[in-house]
């Protein structure tokens, strides 16, 4: 805004000096590092807008109260050890009696799943359980706004404010690895938010009201959106892929354990390679089958 004043004369400096910080104090003028910090996601918006979204579409979103930078939710994706989760507790004796009975409430979507790609029941029922609660948790965090603010991050302003953001202690990575690992998830955050509108649009949904994991991941399947668009399905039958729904993320994990492998009868080191794809942890796939054969039994 200010290459718009025109430069005054050399003998009237002063008195121009004074009437610009004037309207500064006013309000009437923003600095440019202001108006930046304002709005961390303009170059975003201009990026996705390029890349062939709805302009209309794109700014609504970006202006909805809901929208915001998420520097502490982000921060926290720097500091995250897999090691760390307790995998142990699924296995206890109310948690397999949970999923007993999840799997009788929902006896005809798991019949149907099983029946149609051939994966065993047990070991979706094992996947909904570790991946949230047999869809009582589903995460607590804005989808659009993890994924914008990870995408944001390829501009040095929203990147410096994530580093800032870390917390100074010992899970504090280095600023090499830091910048290493920002540029990894920027690039990759920035396919996910564009195959995560695309599905929103696609099913009607609105983008700014969907909560998912510190990753993105959404829905009782907890799917990435780009998955969503590859192993997505309607299980039942309402003609929309909502991963909210029990019957849909059952078939969609089905899909997707199919797609890498699942065959019926499978050896334990073939399970493993299979569910490894859903979750790079043996920590985790392990839990997994460990969990299947409890049901079974």
């Amino acid at each position: 805004m200010l290459d718009d004043i025109p430069t005054p004369p050399p003998g009237r400096l002063k008195r121009y000096g004074m009437t610009i910080l004037i309207l500064l104090l006013a309000g009437w003028l923003v600095p440019a590092d202001a108006a930046d910090s304002s709005k961390p996601f303009d170059a975003l918006e201009k990026r996705l807008i390029a890349d062939g979204f709805d302009s209309a579409r794109i700014k609504a979103i970006f202006s909805s109260p809901d929208v915001s930078f998420e520097e502490g939710g982000v921060s926290a994706y720097f500091m995250h050890n897999e090691a760390n989760l307790n995998y142990k507790q699924f296995i206890r004796i109310w948690n397999i009696a949970a999923a007993k009975k999840y799997m009788k409430t929902h006896q005809e979507a798991l019949s149907f799943a099983e029946k149609t790609f051939e994966v065993d029941k047990e070991v979706i029922t094992a996947i909904i359980l570790v991946e949230t609660k047999l869809g009582t948790y589903v995460g607590n965090k804005s989808v659009i706004n993890t994924l914008a603010t990870l995408s944001a991050m390829t501009d040095d302003k929203p990147r410096q404010t994530i580093w800032d953001n870390l917390p100074d202690d010992d899970r504090r990575m280095s600023r090499k690895e830091f910048e290493k690992k920002a540029d990894q998830k920027a690039s990759w955050a920035y396919r996910e938010l564009k195959a995560f509108l695309t599905y929103t649009e696609k099913e009607g949904m609105d983008p700014t009201a969907i909560k998912g994991s510190y990753a993105g991941a959404m829905g009782i399947s907890q799917f990435m959106p780009s998955n969503i668009a590859l192993y997505g399905q309607d299980g039942n039958a309402d003609g929309q892929v909502d991963l909210f729904v029990h019957a849909d993320a059952i078939s969609s994990i089905a899909s997707y354990l199919k797609h890498y492998g699942w065959k019926p009868g499978l050896a334990r080191e073939q399970a493993f390679k299979v569910v490894y794809h859903y979750n790079h942890s043996k920590y985790y796939v392990d839990t997994i089958l460990d969990i299947a054969d409890k049901l079974k039994g």
